[in-house]
């Protein structure tokens, strides 16, 4: 009899885990960063409700952790204003794994070294359940919106262009 192949669990299929949240796991192979748009073509999640995840730093040195959808891109003084900061700026690509414990095209908002406030684009109100990074590259989660907003205690608004 063949041994079934034991999944390797990140941070934030354990975050859900430990919660008892129900979510599916999209595995796809890819060795090196891509964008959310082909990652969502790779697994067959709707780009729509496909969403990534970019870690800012305010003027104050807070981190802030802001999801949005795959395709858009981020404004970065309407994102300000709704964490209430004068500025925000992407941290540098170098900095990902010390702050976050994750790499650039696995970082998930799930399961982070430590909880930074978290903003989820309103747009995710539309879906029922969210495609998200699964904290590493090769994995994408989803999971229902509800979910996501209450275990990361995330807010929503509309920090696009």
């Amino acid at each position: 009899m063949a041994k079934k192949e034991k999944e390797m669990k990140t941070n934030a299929m354990r975050m859900l885990d430990k919660h008892k949240i129900s979510y599916e796991t999209l595995q796809y192979e890819c060795g090196e960063f891509i964008d959310g748009l082909h990652t969502a073509e790779l697994t067959g999640a709707p780009p729509e409700q496909s969403f990534k995840t970019l870690v800012l730093q305010g003027k104050s040195r807070q981190y802030y952790v802001l999801v949005l959808p795959v395709a858009e891109e981020i404004d970065l003084k309407r994102a300000a204003k709704l964490v209430a900061e004068k500025s925000l700026d992407m941290i540098p690509v170098k900095e990902i794994t010390a702050v976050t414990g994750y790499v650039r095209g696995g970082c998930s908002p799930l399961g982070m070294k430590k909880q930074y406030p978290v903003l989820l684009h309103e747009k995710a109100l539309q879906y029922e359940r969210i495609y998200i990074s699964g904290g590493r590259i090769g994995t994408t989660l989803c999971l229902k919106t509800e979910d996501f907003l209450r275990i990361l205690n995330a807010r929503t608004g509309n920090f696009t262009m």
